[in-house]
């Protein structure tokens, strides 16, 4: 059964939705300021034991801005995760995620480091997956500086970004100077080689048809020469990837691929957990305002996180 509180929500902005032009015939600026809005207006309390520094680390192209989450209280070095932010590669920043990244810090008591990689359609792919992955190589090379511990980074994402988590851990299993110590994967969008269930039977709520084919559009992965980097559901998983934490939602067109990216997980010899909020729905992390079992959630996965690397 769909969450009460998000139902509310979803009731009431059905006719908003259903009075939207497509998203094809608005900029991609305007229909990140929509997205920026909404999610600050669901989430207006994080925590206030964390401190922030905003600096610049390496891309696939030169520097991208990133900023870096310090709990109260945490040790130097403490364990560290890389974080990338959902929104279809082409929307979200880091002022759409930052109430989330200080809760994952506050309550796992490690310094998060959240990318604001380029985004298409401006920047097609591999812009993201290029700045994903740069991005890490920098967090290990930089971790002193930082106040990481090398041997405790981890990498995560939620949606599109958990897909950069994910690719970014494939990309690096080989790399001994860099080896991830975990994956936190977030509702991720596993972009699997045949179409889901869910994402057959489920337009909505929040992650609609639409919306994908427009992320699809906007990526501009399909035929590109190193597209399997962004399409996982063919990529070959072996026993040398991290651990992972696979997180679904129960109302989400991406459920039916996370589970079955986890059961590939662990089918190769990888650590996976997988763990559904069945009455939750696409982005509820960054919409702890909406719902109390938002919070709960939050809870169980930076326990999690803590486990791993804190």
């Amino acid at each position: 059964m769909l969450d009460p509180h998000f139902k509310a929500m979803i009731n009431a902005a059905a006719e908003q939705a259903a009075n939207a032009p497509p998203l094809d015939a608005v900029p991609p600026a305007m229909i990140r300021m929509g997205y920026q809005m909404q999610r600050k207006a669901t989430d207006q309390n994080p925590p206030q034991d964390v401190t922030t520094k905003d600096l610049q680390v390496g891309g696939g192209a030169g520097p991208v801005p990133a900023r870096l989450y310090i709990p109260a209280g945490a040790q130097t070095p403490s364990g560290g995760l890389v974080y990338f932010h959902g929104g279809g590669f082409t929307i979200g920043d880091l002022e759409t995620h930052d109430g989330h990244c200080r809760r994952l810090a506050s309550l796992a008591g490690v310094r998060v480091l959240a990318i604001d990689y380029r985004l298409a359609p401006e920047h097609p792919f591999p812009a993201g997956h290029d700045d994903a992955l740069a991005a890490t190589k920098w967090a290990f090379d930089h971790a002193a500086e930082l106040g990481m511990d090398p041997k405790r980074i981890a990498v995560g994402g939620d949606s599109a970004g958990g897909n950069l988590a994910a690719s970014v851990s494939i990309d690096l299993k080989n790399d001994p100077a860099r080896k991830i110590a975990f994956q936190l994967l977030l509702y991720p969008g596993i972009w699997p080689e045949v179409e889901t269930a869910s994402r057959k039977e489920l337009d909505g709520p929040i992650l609609t048809k639409a919306a994908l084919a427009w992320f699809d559009k906007s990526l501009a992965a399909i035929g590109h020469a190193q597209s399997g980097r962004a399409f996982l559901g063919g990529a070959k998983l072996s026993g040398d990837l991290p651990p992972a934490l696979v997180v679904t939602a129960g109302f989400d067109p991406l459920k039916d691929e996370g589970r079955d990216y986890a059961r590939r997980l662990t089918e190769a010899g990888v650590s996976a957990t997988h763990v559904e909020y069945p009455g939750l729905i696409h982005d509820f992390y960054v919409m702890p305002d909406v719902s109390p079992a938002v919070h709960e959630a939050v809870k169980e996965t930076a326990a999690a996180l803590k486990a791993a690397v804190g």
